[in-house]
């Protein structure tokens, strides 16, 4: 037996029994799925940090040394381990990255990624990047 319809969006389609089906089972799937993919992914200006700046092997938010090297990135208020797939819009080159620090704190940017990070899809000479990255776990 089908439940009575309690939303808006399910009682425009509860005109049939199929329609009034697939509107609780979109109802239902959507209290359970995790956010989508358009959610979850942002797009925008991405730096690098840890390499001539000082910040190599200093303490990072999350309390280990900053290894510049390492597939890292800042975030402004993502949970540490946190990863992500940044891609460069430019080129299509990506890197998957883990939030292990806080920032960037300059202007509109969405994300500061280690220098060796950021060497895997721009040219570090060029100091930022467009790019987007989506939310892996």
């Amino acid at each position: 037996m089908l439940l009575p319809c309690r939303s808006d969006i399910a009682v425009v389609l509860c005109k049939s029994k199929m329609l009034k089906a697939l509107a609780l089972t979109s109802l239902a799937l959507a209290t359970i799925l995790p956010t989508t993919v358009s959610a979850a992914t942002r797009c925008g200006t991405a730096s690098h940090y840890g390499r001539g700046d000082g910040y190599g092997w200093e303490t990072m938010a999350n309390g280990q040394p900053m290894d510049p090297g390492a597939n890292i990135t800042a975030h402004r208020s993502l949970p540490f381990g946190t990863r992500l797939r940044v891609t460069n819009q430019s080129n299509g080159k990506s890197v998957v990255v883990k939030v292990t620090d806080r920032g960037p704190f300059h202007g509109g940017r969405i994300l500061d990624l280690s220098h060796g990070s950021f060497s895997q899809i721009a040219s570090p000479s060029s100091g930022v990047a467009e790019v987007c990255y989506t939310r892996l776990s």
